[in-house]
């Protein structure tokens, strides 16, 4: 079976584009992952997500693990067949879940139990058990499993948290072993501390791993703060495999991110915005619930190909928001995920041909000369 594998093709600045190789397709990067967490991009047929643009879907361990399970995914022929994706899948490990939405927490070095914010049932989650759960869903891209602090935190508890979670990654790498054409990821931690970050990844570089995450960002630190870290923490990471960060972003974070070597990132929020009628464009956030815009003729973006922007108005999506129609949150995140798979491509096509600067420089000056609507 072909192996996972990742072509770095070029650089340009810290900003780099590649392939990553799977036996279920190529992954272009950079490349941002819609997120489907029970099997299903809400709003999204599986076909109207690949015509977006999009190479891979995320999936969560931590909610198929309790609905519908791992088991019976496993025996209906895997996550790919359930839910009509053929191309591949990256599923996370079901920490940050486990420490946002479960109740009742109980953290040990052996791993987590919890109850299900769903029926309160318990459960137990350690490294081995997230390895089994992710294979049994098929997933082409496994996340090790780690443990993400609470914030705020102090430092020391970050390093004695990011410690753990490097022995988890060892057990979730042990528990892994080789599986020809599947990839397991380690997930580095350590805040927003620089000698943290580089503990941890010089752990995770000493186990080896398919490819990399920056994790523990995006959970409230706020931009400034995020991209300091990003100044530092790709480059401690290894140059020849895939980065990923996890759980960004806006438009503005994705590009930031990928100008400082990120190669993967994941978010709901195109989707969940889409549902609440917010909308991303190149000229900024339209709300769509408004009522500028019930008379308003014109297309979300003149300059956008997907199906909300060519066949309807302003003023229709405006109407089947406010009527709470269902075709109003499959267009706004249609259209959505068509833009952040645009500025995926944009940046792709720049740093190939050395001109992320300038791409960079058209992309902000374009939302700059937008009108943010107020929510």
């Amino acid at each position: 079976m072909e192996r996972f594998s990742f072509d770095l093709q070029a650089t340009d600045g810290a900003a780099r584009t590649g392939v990553i190789h799977t036996p279920r397709g190529d992954i272009r990067t950079p490349a941002f992952m819609p997120v489907g967490t029970a099997a299903t991009v809400k709003a999204m047929m599986p076909e109207s997500v690949a015509a977006t643009g999009a190479d891979i879907l995320l999936g969560n361990t931590y909610h198929l693990m309790l609905r519908p399970t791992a088991e019976r995914i496993d025996r209906l022929g895997g996550l790919h067949k359930f839910m009509n994706w053929d191309k591949p899948i990256l599923t996370d490990s079901g920490g940050f879940q486990v420490m946002s939405l479960a109740e009742l927490r109980k953290l040990t070095e052996e791993g987590v139990t919890f109850k299900s914010h769903i029926d309160g049932s318990k459960h137990r989650l350690t490294p081995e058990r997230s390895m089994e759960i992710q294979k049994l869903l098929g997933s082409d891209i496994v996340m090790c499993f780690d443990e993400c602090p609470a914030l705020p935190a102090t430092e020391a508890e970050v390093a004695t948290s990011m410690r753990m979670s490097m022995r988890w990654a060892q057990r979730s790498r042990d528990a892994f072993g080789d599986r020809p054409g599947y990839a397991l990821f380690g997930i580095q931690q350590g805040g927003v501390t620089e000698s943290l970050r580089a503990e941890s990844a010089e752990a995770l570089r000493a186990i080896e791993f398919d490819g990399y995450a920056v994790g523990g960002l995006a959970v409230g630190e706020g931009q400034e703060a995020m991209f300091g870290v990003l100044d530092y923490a790709p480059g401690q990471l290894p140059v020849d495999k895939p980065r990923y960060l996890m759980g960004v972003g806006k438009p503005d974070d994705i590009v930031g991110a990928v100008k400082r070597g990120i190669d993967m990132m994941d978010c709901v929020l195109p989707s969940r915005s889409g549902r609440t009628g917010q909308v991303f464009t190149r000229h900024g956030v339209v709300n769509i619930k408004n009522a500028r815009h019930q008379d308003d003729p014109r297309p979300l973006d003149e300059e956008c190909g997907c199906p909300a922007c060519r066949n309807y108005s302003r003023a229709y999506l405006h109407h089947v928001f406010r009527s709470h129609e269902m075709i109003s949150g499959m267009l706004l995140t249609w259209h959505n995920l068509h833009y952040f798979q645009e500025i995926m491509a944009g940046m792709r096509a720049a740093i190939a041909a050395g001109t992320f600067a300038a791409w960079e420089a058209d992309f902000h000056e374009g939302r700059a000369q937008g009108d943010i609507e107020p929510l």
